[in-house]
């Protein structure tokens, strides 16, 4: 397609200075276009923009009746929903400043970011996430409004059902008069030790970072988005909703995580933002399944994925021709095409971010026609800092830096950034905001890197998470993880062994496997000393030497414990974005970690 043609739906950032003036313009420009798809009462209900808005003007009307005014803070605590944009966009369009916060948070960490942030109205979306704040009523009882989507039962006297909270319309939209370097958000991050830091963003970060996407990844106006990363996470919220507003393109949200596989069937997006995770998952299915078929299939399987690679090699003119590449096409209708259709049959590309992609999982999907786009970024960034390309794509890297991004390595290989897109500071935290960003405007990444001659940037590792053995080796947990946790028995994993004299990992297995190796051995998967059972133990530990046979000799994972419990952001050992909380791991698991190492 003609650049100028894609350019012409998308709003320009002359058009947009402030994340109210890009979804006015978009209203104006597209009024009756489908903005929003939303499954409700049973059935999937559809949004225009100009609904959209006509919304967002009655959520204005009971926010200033209630005596909120622009700088003032909305948390916004809620699954990814219509209302969610609602809530944000009415913020902004009374130059609110909006707080997201994850549904599936810890109540003392939601405590913390509305007192620090000074929040003056909370949205709660269900009995579920009350029930979570009931820890903290007492603070609850501080902000000027709470607003529910759903009925609850409470007698605090700010709280308000929305139907009641809302008056009926119509009313003017309204855009208060806000500068682009004006805060339009504070983003906490689920850091994985210590309290949550605040990331204040402006309308400028944020659609600054929109913008250069843009340059480089093609959004049309008729692509429809499944969306089902939360939009507390700043990678989804970026690419996942302003992105649309500017380019005019529909966004459907997903019922529930265990629901995507039907969303996807049913919904038939054409682009998908994802973390690695997911892909794991729907991996990890596909392989299981592959592995219970007739030998025959199984080749048929590895020679579509391997001949899908071939060519794609060649399109990327990394590889030349092969006699191979004639039967692919043959082969992609008898495997390919069905994998796609239970991922919708549409999907141009994914966007993968949050963290490392295994190179197997990258191969499986591309090689099946499934193109996945890594991309590298911080909260702090707003978020994208890198990404590869449809016409570009380096599976085992992130990708170049988006245009007008300066990146450049630092001491012990710290990748360090500066562009527009770069965070105002910490809320009220300057000094932390001094131990990232240097007196030039260089963000210091914390991630380890290297970049290769065509600017394609490749994570390492990060600078603190960094194994030291006894003997003074240094191994990046990571990449092990990585490669364990594709394995279909293991579910989660996290390696260890910070100061000792050899390695060991603490596994959480896939319940769904688990069970088939306990009923082999005649024991019962619910049982926790099951975990214990030495032959149950042997296994995990054979399919451990399998999957890190590829790494040093030093880098051998020597002993494990096999524990019950998953790992959530309920019981506060992964954050809201699934990145394990070593230390919290560690302390949960401290009579575990004593006998991995009892003796030595």
């Amino acid at each position: 397609m003609n650049s100028t043609v894609h350019e012409q739906h998308i709003i320009s950032l002359d058009a947009a200075p402030t994340l109210a003036h890009a979804f006015h313009e978009r209203v104006l420009r597209t009024p009756e276009a489908l903005a929003y798809v939303q499954y409700r009462k049973g059935n999937w209900q559809e949004y225009n923009w100009r609904e959209t808005q006509e919304q967002v003007a009655r959520w204005q009307r009971a926010m200033k009746k209630d005596g909120l005014v622009k700088g003032d803070r909305v948390a916004i605590m809620c699954g990814n929903a219509w209302e969610w944009v609602i809530c944000d966009q009415a913020a902004q369009g009374l130059g609110m400043v909006s707080v997201p916060i994850y549904t599936n948070d810890r109540s003392e960490n939601i405590q913390w970011i509305l007192q620090n942030s000074g929040a003056r109205m909370l949205m709660v979306q269900n009995s579920t996430h009350w029930t979570t704040l009931q820890n903290i009523a007492e603070h609850l009882a501080a902000l000027t409004r709470i607003v529910s989507l759903e009925t609850l039962n409470s007698e605090l006297p700010n709280l308000k059902q929305l139907d009641d909270w809302l008056e009926q319309g119509p009313f003017d939209y309204v855009l208060q008069p806000t500068q682009p370097h004006d805060l339009a958000t504070i983003v906490y991050t689920s850091g994985t030790t210590g309290k949550p830091k605040g990331v204040m963003l402006s309308h400028h970060n944020i659609l600054w970072n929109v913008a250069a996407a843009l340059k480089q990844v093609k959004v049309m106006q008729h692509d429809l988005l499944l969306s089902f990363l939360p939009l507390s996470h700043t990678f989804e919220r970026t690419a996942g909703y302003y992105l649309p507003v500017l380019t005019g393109s529909a966004v459907a949200y997903n019922r529930s995580i265990t629901q995507l596989g039907d969303d996807l069937i049913e919904i038939q997006p054409s682009i998908m933002i994802s973390v690695p995770r997911i892909f794991e998952r729907v991996y990890a299915k596909i392989v299981s399944k592959v592995a219970s078929d007739s030998a025959f299939k199984q080749k048929l399987f590895k020679l579509a994925i391997r001949l899908g690679w071939r060519r794609f090699e060649y399109q990327q003119g990394r590889s030349s021709w092969s006699p191979g590449l004639l039967i692919q096409p043959l082969l992609d209708i008898l495997v390919g095409r069905k994998v796609r259709a239970k991922l919708g049959g549409r999907l141009r590309f994914t966007v993968c971010g949050g963290a490392a992609l295994s190179e197997d999982i990258s191969k499986l999907f591309i090689g099946l026609g499934i193109p996945i786009l890594q991309g590298y970024g911080l909260t702090e960034t707003s978020p994208i800092i890198a990404a590869n390309l449809l016409a570009d794509n380096v599976p085992a890297s992130v990708g170049q830096p988006l245009p007008d991004i300066e990146v450049r390595i630092g001491t012990q290989n710290e990748l360090l950034t500066r562009s527009p897109s770069v965070m105002l500071g910490y809320w009220n935290d300057p000094k932390a905001t001094t131990e990232i960003l240097d007196e030039e405007g260089w963000l210091h990444t914390g991630d380890k890197v290297a970049i290769d001659k065509k600017g394609h940037i490749s994570i390492t590792g990060r600078i603190k998470e960094i194994i030291v053995l006894s003997n003074g080796e240094k191994i990046p947990p990571t990449d092990m993880e990585s490669a364990i946790a594709l394995d279909e028995l293991i579910d989660q994993v996290i390696v260890i062994g910070e100061g000792k004299p050899y390695l060991s990992a603490i596994l959480v297995p896939n319940q769904e496997e688990f069970g088939k190796v306990a009923a082999h051995y005649h024991l019962d998967p619910a049982n926790e000393e099951t975990c214990c059972d030495e032959n149950v133990r042997s296994i995990f530990m054979q399919h451990i030497e399998d999957r890190t046979s590829k790494f040093p000799g030093y880098a051998k994972i020597r002993q494990i414990a096999v524990v019950h419990d998953s790992w959530t952001p309920d019981n506060g050992l992964i954050t809201p974005t699934l990145k394990l909380r070593r230390q919290r791991i560690l302390e949960h698991h401290h009579d575990v970690t004593e006998k991995l190492y009892a003796g030595h």
